[in-house]
C-alpha cells in the first residue's frame, strides 16, 4: 500500500469516527509501525495547515480528530447547534487556569487560591466538559478532585498540558519591588 492510499484511508477514519481516534487504532487498522503512522499523521496536519481548507486535523495527547478550523466557528455553530452561543466568563477562565495547572486540585483549594466560593462554577465547567472529575484526595473528607479535559485543551489550541505557558514567578517579582521600595526610604531618611 503506498503513502496517498494510506493517507486517504486515515483520513476516512478521522471522518468517518467523528471523534478523537487513538494513534493505536490507527496503527491497528493499517497494521504499520507506530511512528510510520505518526509521521504520516504529522505531514496530513501540516499538508491541511498549508492549504486554504476549512478543516484541520489535530492532536490532543496520543489523539488525533478532524475538526473545523478556529476561524470558521461563527459560521458552522450557526448551523449545527442553535443553542445560545456558550461564553466563558472571567471565573471560568481563572478556575480553568488554576484546574489546568493544578491538576487534582480540590474545590476547597480553588475557593482557597481564588478567595470565593466556586462551586457554580465549577458545576458550569463540568457541564461544558471542561473539567472532569480526577477522583477523590488522599486526606479527611476525601473530597473531589478536579483536572481539565481534552475539550480544554481542543478549545485553547493545545495537545497536551505541557504546552501551557509557564507562569511568571510573581514572589521573586515582588520581593524585588520590596526590596527596591526599602531601599529608596531607607535613603530618604538618611
Amino acid at each position: 500500500m503506498d503513502i496517498k492510499e494510506q493517507k486517504a484511508i486515515i483520513e476516512a477514519m478521522l471522518f468517518a469516527s467523528g471523534r478523537a481516534v487513538k494513534i493505536e487504532e490507527v496503527v491497528q487498522v493499517l497494521d504499520m509501525d507506530r511512528k510510520e503512522a505518526e509521521l504520516i499523521l504529522q505531514q496530513m496536519r501540516l499538508e491541511y495547515e498549508e492549504k486554504n481548507r476549512g478543516i484541520q486535523i489535530i492532536k490532543v495527547q496520543n489523539t488525533y480528530q478532524m475538526c473545523t478550523k478556529k476561524e470558521y466557528y461563527n459560521y458552522i455553530y450557526k448551523l449545527v447547534d442553535k443553542r445560545k452561543k456558550p461564553t466563558l466568563s472571567n471565573a471560568m477562565v481563572e478556575i480553568l487556569s488554576i484546574i489546568a495547572y493544578n491538576p487534582r486540585i480540590t474545590r476547597a483549594e480553588i475557593d482557597s487560591i481564588r478567595g470565593v466560593a466556586s462551586d457554580g462554577v465549577i458545576y458550569k465547567l463540568l457541564d461544558y466538559s471542561l473539567i472532569q472529575e480526577a477522583g477523590k484526595a488522599d486526606v479527611p473528607g476525601k473530597p473531589m478532585t478536579y483536572k481539565v479535559t481534552n475539550e480544554f485543551l481542543k478549545l485553547f489550541g493545545y495537545s497536551s498540558l505541557d504546552e501551557l505557558p509557564e507562569l511568571p514567578n510573581i514572589k521573586d517579582e515582588q520581593l524585588e519591588i520590596e526590596e527596591k521600595m526599602q531601599g529608596e526610604n531607607y535613603e530618604e531618611q538618611v
